[in-house]
């Protein structure tokens, strides 16, 4: 075969009964040991062509043939395919081989650390895609609303509900066989920690998850449901991960937390491939930030690669702007304040390295900053145009077009990536009564009536004719200060929107001129 030229025909053979996958041609065997992939994920007695496995879409494009590796042959079920490569050259394939990250007998993931290429992010797509869902970017109600093209990227469908499985997936399996033989070990109760309680188990990995005392139930509950060993230790965050620390050194378990390794950081990239994929002539592409941007790096990697074009923007809270004080100081911050904080969860945490740092300062066009009650408004927008559950940490991006932050997406077609949908339920109660009330939806108002036969009907005729639902409605004699035999009526009703909120609060100060309406 000349030099510079691929064979037309590679015979590629996948040994499902151990963790390599051969590549073979005429001339030429290359060895590369690579971690068990779809043999605990994919169905068997499927049929095989194309190199598409069942029903997964994606194809296997040149680039990504790096990561086919060779191994001796080992009995066990082996099925075969063939494939054509066109118009590609060996020096490709080698430069490819060359960008995977080789596994090492690391305790950490510090040694990962560098800025990733577009190469490592297809080869964490091929590698996770039969491990994680490719969820849908589907065109939105609310494009009208807003006046754009709106298209949501709906990570929350994900097994956890969470983005981080694809990070988490590509990190488990880039880890040494001796190290997955012995286990890791997380110290916290995120979204992180459930994608490697979940992850791990589905790779027979054993996996410990130590948590604070003061976790919610729920959240233990999932992640042992998940098949992690869940062990309660400290009543501070710092207690538990001190523990889980003494533990890995103690018995060889690999401590995992959330880092920006390339590893990891080309697993949430994968995110903006699919994008890129989905909805063609993209403008815009809106991500959540914070401290913990990885996903908003590693997309913007991919999607900079394919369309240096389109503008990437990310999308913290007001009250933590770790991200855009740490790009302004030009090394990660740390905000005291933001630990912690139930609602808005990874959103809230710190700046956890300077290669996301590093990728975010050299290729995001924009961060913008937003208020609690926009994100809070956000979550009711999508609960109620897209039966979307979600939180903080998944909302945030839309509510950067919810408060009007970006005027000149006006008329542009823009994604925006709903990462997580993980709210505990006495939050989704509380979160979504007060987005009612900033809505302008619920209000409340007080007023005195006489205390005689007819004249509480009568108030109730008038919200009837006005069409406000009543949620609650109180009475109070004993403490009233005005004159006597009145009661004092206070009343919370649901309105249809702000404009129809102002025609009842008019309609009853003409009826009884001393109403007090609460304010927010």
């Amino acid at each position: 075969m000349a030099t510079g030229t691929v064979s037309p025909l590679l015979s590629l053979r996948l040994i499902r009964d151990t963790s390599c996958i051969i590549c073979r041609d005429d001339n030429k065997i290359k060895k590369q040991h690579i971690p068990a992939l779809c043999d605990l994920r994919c169905c068997k007695n499927v049929p095989v062509r194309n190199g598409l496995i069942g029903q997964k879409p994606p194809s296997i494009n040149p680039e990504r043939l790096k990561d086919f590796g060779e191994e001796d042959y080992l009995n066990g079920d082996v099925k075969t395919w063939e494939m054509k490569i066109v118009s590609r050259n060996e020096e490709l394939l080698r430069d490819a081989l060359s960008s995977i990250p080789q596994a090492s007998s690391r305790t950490s993931l510090a040694s990962c650390n560098k800025l990733i290429r577009f190469e490592d992010i297809s080869a964490a797509a091929f590698k996770i895609q039969c491990g994680v869902q490719k969820t849908p970017c589907m065109y939105s109600r609310l494009s009208k609303q807003y006046g754009m093209d709106i298209y949501l990227k709906k990570e929350f469908l994900q097994y956890t509900g969470s983005v981080k499985e694809r990070g988490v997936l590509y990190l488990l399996m880039s880890l040494p066989q001796d190290q997955q033989r012995k286990g890791v070990i997380v110290a916290s109760d995120s979204n992180f920690s459930m994608a490697v309680a979940y992850h791990a188990s589905e790779l027979r990995i054993p996996v410990f998850v130590i948590v604070s005392t003061s976790t919610a139930p729920a959240r233990v509950k999932m992640c042992r449901d998940y098949g992690a060993m869940v062990i309660s230790y400290g009543t501070t965050a710092k207690d538990s991960q001190v523990h889980a620390r003494r533990l890995a050194q103690e018995n060889g378990y690999l401590y995992l937390e959330e880092e920006d390794s390339a590893v990891y950081l080309s697993g949430l990239g994968t995110v903006g491939l699919e994008m890129y994929e989905q909805v063609p002539k993209l403008d815009a592409v809106i991500f959540p930030a914070g401290g913990h941007c990885g996903l908003l790096a590693g997309s913007a990697a991919a999607l900079k690669h394919l369309n240096p074009h389109i503008s990437i923007i990310g999308v913290e809270s007001e009250s933590f702007p770790v991200l855009q004080q740490s790009l302004k100081a030009g090394h990660p911050t740390e905000d005291q304040a933001c630990n912690n904080h139930h609602f808005y969860g990874d959103v809230s945490g710190v700046c956890f390295g300077s290669n996301s740092l590093q990728l975010t300062g050299k290729l995001v066009d924009k961060v913008v900053a937003v208020r609690e009650e926009d994100i809070l408004i956000s979550m009711l927008r999508l609960l109620e145009y897209e039966r979307a559950t979600v939180d903080a940490e998944g909302a945030i991006g839309l509510a950067a077009l919810v408060a009007g932050k970006l005027p000149e997406l006006k008329g542009k077609r823009v994604a925006v990536v709903i990462c997580s949908g993980n709210l505990e339920l006495h939050l989704l109660q509380q979160c979504i009564a007060h987005a009612l009330t900033l809505d302008n939806r619920v209000c409340r108002f007080s007023l005195v009536i006489s205390d005689c036969p007819g004249d509480m009907s009568k108030l109730l005729e008038i919200l009837a004719r006005e069409e406000a639902r009543v949620l609650d409605i109180k009475q109070e004699r004993t403490f009233v200060t005005s004159e006597l035999f009145t009661v004092e009526v206070i009343c919370t009703v649901e309105t249809r929107d702000k404009i129809h909120t102002a025609q009842l609060r008019n309609v009853l100060l003409e009826r009884y001129p001393r109403t007090v309406w609460t304010e927010r």
